[in-house]
């Protein structure tokens, strides 16, 4: 059985403070790579034959902690960059909130059809990840592959890999640094682990 490891980054100072980060390169802070660290130990106990990251730092800093235990590189892939927020990145969600109530609304209660200025939409991040995905689960036949992304990434590629549409999107939570296991075999992709947290001690809960 091949194995498909989705793991998200580590914590970042605008994920503590309600920031909209989409493509904008924060670092992990303290918190957030010592997350990274743990979730690269809990993965230590089996092969991993292949690590790939989005190009954000946050997402391979975290990859990079993975592959290290591996003695693999981890490898840039812009199909797992995160969602381009358009003008809404660098922005608080609460500022965000109250100067675009229509937008907010959709955002919360129908994402599938949210289109930010200057932004992707689920459908074209949910397309690209997904399509990248399944190239390596056939190129890595038998093997542990990891995958170093974000948030909504992670959210729509699983929701993606077990047949579920964008309009899954708030359906599924996710941790930073908290990671997700698909098997895959004849009859197509099993989730084996969503959000594994145990790692993790205290949780920080972001719902949007």
């Amino acid at each position: 059985m091949t194995e498909l490891v989705i793991v998200r980054h580590g914590e970042t100072e605008l994920n503590r403070d309600g920031v909209f980060r989409g493509r904008l390169d924060v670092p992990l802070n303290d918190r957030g790579r010592l997350q990274a660290e743990a979730a690269a130990e809990a993965l230590s106990g089996k092969p991993v034959a292949a690590v790939f990251s989005s190009p954000l730092s946050r997402a391979l800093d975290t990859g990079a902690a993975i592959a290290r235990r591996h003695g693999v590189e981890v490898i840039v892939d812009e199909a797992f960059h995160n969602f381009d927020l358009g003008v809404w990145q660098g922005r608080p969600k609460e500022v965000v909130r109250s100067e675009s109530p229509e937008l907010w609304d959709t955002w919360v209660n129908d994402p599938a059809r949210l289109r930010i200025p200057g932004g992707e939409t689920l459908d074209d991040v949910r397309g690209r990840a997904l399509s990248r995905a399944l190239g390596l689960v056939e190129e890595h036949r038998g093997e542990r592959i990891v995958i170093a992304t974000h948030r909504s990434v992670a959210k729509l590629l699983g929701g993606a890999l077990l047949g579920l549409g964008t309009d899954s999107f708030w359906s599924f939570y996710l941790d930073n640094a908290g990671y997700s296991i698909f098997g895959h075999g004849k009859r197509g992709f099993v989730l084996l682990t969503w959000n594994e947290a145990a790692h993790l001690g205290e949780r920080v809960v972001e719902l949007f």
